[in-house]
């Protein structure tokens, strides 16, 4: 039963999810002064105009959210024979989705406020991929439930 549809859009979530871990999710930089912002899972890195001068911030939050839900994703994919489970772990994980999109624009409004105000960043892929895992999410379980009405439905037949 892993050939179902909404197997392949847990995949596709579990991807989305552990590709967060490695794509910046937010940059700003000053062109007056050369300061750079990079917020990625892991941490918001600041390098200010003179060089071997780099703080950063540890943004783990981002990480850990992401790590767990394409862990769920992908933990959910090989629960096919439980489809009310299959539905507590979406619900659970649309819970972790939700915080990582938080989370990142939370680091997102720190970076902010740390460099020039009058500029803003720029939003990158590793924050609209969540939103993107949300999607699909919300299609593998609406296959979920629509498996789990068939086979209810069938069960009546009988």
């Amino acid at each position: 039963m892993i050939q179902r549809i909404q197997s392949v859009f847990l995949l596709l979530l579990a991807l989305a999810m552990g590709s967060v871990l490695f794509l910046p999710i937010w940059s700003k930089t000053d062109p007056t002064t050369g300061q750079h912002l990079v917020l990625t899972a892991f941490e918001l890195g600041y390098v200010p105009s003179d060089p071997g001068m780099s703080v950063s911030t540890s943004a783990w939050p981002i990480a850990a959210l992401a790590a767990a839900a394409a862990a769920i994703a992908f933990i959910e994919i090989f629960q096919y024979r439980s489809r009310l489970r299959q539905l507590q772990l979406g619900l659970l994980n649309l819970l972790f989705m939700l915080g990582t999109i938080g989370t990142s624009y939370y680091y997102s409004t720190l970076g902010e406020q740390m460099l020039n105000l009058k500029l803003t960043g720029s939003f990158h892929a590793g924050f609209y991929l969540p939103t993107l895992a949300l999607l699909l999410n919300i299609l593998a379980n609406r296959f979920i439930r629509r498996d789990e009405q068939l086979v209810r439905s069938m069960d009546r037949l009988r």
